[in-house]
C-alpha cells in the first residue's frame, strides 16, 4: 500500500511542481512582453483589444486560477487560447505564428494533466 502511494504520488508532484514554475515564468514573460503595449492602451485598435482579452489576458487569468483550482484554470486558459486562435486566425484573418502562442499556454497542459490524475487516484483511494 506504501509503495503505490509513492509511485503514483511523486510523478503527480513533478507535474504539479513543472506546472507551477512553468506558469510563472509564462506569466512573468508574458507580462514582461505585453508591458510597452499597455502603457498607451488608447493606441490598441477594438480589433486588437478583442485578440487581447484572450491572449495573453485570458490566458494569465486562467494559470493564476489554476493554482487553486486546476480544472477550472486549465480550462480558462485553453479556452482562452482557442478564443484567440478563432478571433485573430479565423475571423480577422490574420496570420498567427504557428504554435508560438501555445507555448506560453502549455503548463495548462500541466495542471489539466495533474487534475485528470489526482483526481483518478482520489477516487482509487476511496473504492
Amino acid at each position: 500500500m506504501f509503495n503505490d502511494r509513492i509511485d503514483s504520488g511523486f510523478p503527480l508532484a513533478i507535474v504539479e511542481l513543472l506546472a507551477r514554475v512553468g506558469s510563472v515564468a509564462s506569466i512573468t514573460f508574458l507580462l514582461v512582453l505585453f508591458q510597452g503595449e499597455m502603457r498607451n492602451p488608447s493606441e490598441i485598435s477594438s480589433g486588437e483589444w478583442s485578440g487581447l482579452i484572450f491572449f495573453p489576458i485570458g490566458v494569465i487569468i486562467g494559470m493564476v486560477v489554476a493554482w487553486w483550482k486546476e480544472g477550472a484554470g486549465a480550462a480558462i486558459t485553453l479556452g482562452s487560447l482557442l478564443g484567440f486562435y478563432l478571433v485573430y486566425g479565423y475571423f480577422m484573418r490574420y496570420h498567427i505564428a504557428g504554435w508560438a502562442f501555445f507555448v506560453f499556454a502549455s503548463p495548462s497542459l500541466l495542471f489539466l494533466l495533474h487534475w485528470l490524475f489526482s483526481g483518478a487516484e482520489h477516487r482509487r483511494a476511496l473504492g
